[in-house]
Formats: structure tokens, C-alpha cells, sequence
């Protein structure tokens, strides 16, 4: 069962990680700019409700049921992320929570009727994780799919005791429903790179379709 750490004091670490370069983590900018911040939207799985679940860990792409492992139907990507604040310091303890619909499209929320063959019953939905003493962390969960109105992304929550939450969508770049989309095209140009995923083919023996590498800046 995963159980949520509770968030303590924030711990930063400097070096090495404040000159990490762009090309090494996307979305780190020379003005480190935190992360444009957006509402929860109306799929964020409530808290009470996930805590019903005995299968919310980071690991999306993997359903545990009546003793039998489901697997999610969609192109497997691997992200990894640096929670890092707008000084440049890596940051510790912060737990992130990311959500998305399934390669059918449906998401997992109270108030969302999963009819059969309709949705993926191999796919979590959403999941959690804490970043380390580094401030990394890493989900495994699937390409994110477009659903009517919305180009495709995913959802993100970052909490820590220091800063409270942020929440805000990662969106795969160059995709071309991006122009298109009403929230995509509310975010300054200016943040965008904050928010785009660059997918880069993962290796054959890792057995995932893509990886991402991506810097989430918090306020300092």
C-alpha cells in the first residue's frame, strides 16, 4: 500500500545541481522561472478517495488486482524530475503527485463511470512519489493521449510544508493539438519551456517506449 511521507523541513543542496544546463534538464531557464502554476481541473482524484486504493505508487503503467498484475495498453515512458527552487537549489522531501487519462482516454475520479472497454483497467491513473536529497524522482506511466477538447498531458502537484502546493500540466512538445489548446495558450510564451516534455527514445533493454527528463522550479 503506498502511504504518503509526511513533508518535513526542506532541505537544499548546492554544487553541481544549480549549473545543471538546460540540455541536461529541460525546462531549466537562465532566469529560473517557477513553474506557471493552473488549477487542479476536474479529474484531480481527491485524496480521501485515492487513500481506497491500495495501488497509487509511482509506477502507472502496472494495475495490481485479485493477486493478477495488469499492465496499461499505450507507449511506456519513463520521467524523471528534479524539483529544484528559483535560486537554482535542488530540493528534498517535496512529494509530487502526477494524473492522466489512459490510452482510452478516461480518467480515474469519483465522479468519472468506467464502463467496460471503455477504459484501461491495467492503467493506476494517478501516483505519487518524494523526491530525494538530489530533489529526484521518477514515475513510470505512458504517453500522455488527447481527449475531446484538450491536447495531450499530464497533470502535476508539487507540495512541500515550504512553499504550500503548486499544480500545473506538463505538455509533450511540438505536438501539434498544443495550438489548439485553451490552457496551452494561456500560459505566457515566456513558460512555456517550463512545461514542455521533450521525449527521447528510451533504451530497448529498458523496456519503455520513451523517456523525459524535466526540472520543475518551485519559488524559492
Amino acid at each position: 500500500m503506498h502511504c504518503t511521507p509526511k513533508l518535513g523541513r526542506r532541505r537544499f543542496t548546492l554544487g553541481a545541481g544549480a549549473a545543471l544546463s538546460a540540455l541536461a534538464w529541460p525546462g531549466l531557464a537562465s532566469s529560473r522561472r517557477s513553474v506557471a502554476g493552473m488549477t487542479d481541473g476536474p479529474f484531480y482524484p481527491p485524496r480521501a478517495w485515492r487513500e481506497q486504493w491500495s495501488d497509487w505508487d509511482a509506477d502507472l503503467s502496472r494495475v495490481q488486482r485479485d493477486g493478477r498484475t495488469l499492465e496499461a495498453r499505450g507507449e511506456l515512458l519513463g520521467l524523471e524530475l528534479q524539483v529544484m527552487d528559483s535560486n537554482g537549489r535542488r530540493v528534498d522531501g517535496a512529494e509530487v503527485e502526477i494524473w492522466q487519462c489512459d490510452a482510452l482516454a478516461a480518467y480515474r475520479h469519483p465522479h468519472v463511470r468506467l464502463m467496460a472497454g471503455q477504459y484501461d483497467p491495467g492503467f493506476q491513473g494517478f501516483g505519487a512519489s518524494r523526491s530525494d536529497r538530489d530533489g529526484r524522482l521518477r514515475f513510470r506511466s505512458i504517453k500522455p493521449v488527447p481527449y475531446p477538447g484538450r491536447t495531450p498531458h499530464i497533470h502535476i502537484k508539487i507540495r512541500h510544508a515550504t512553499f504550500g502546493d503548486v499544480t500545473s500540466q506538463l505538455f509533450i512538445a511540438g505536438d501539434l493539438g498544443n495550438a489548439r489548446d485553451f490552457l496551452w495558450r494561456a500560459v505566457d510564451e515566456a513558460d512555456r519551456a517550463m512545461l514542455e516534455m521533450q521525449l527521447q527514445p528510451a533504451a530497448a533493454d529498458s523496456g519503455l517506449r520513451w523517456k523525459v527528463r524535466q526540472a520543475l522550479v518551485v519559488p524559492a
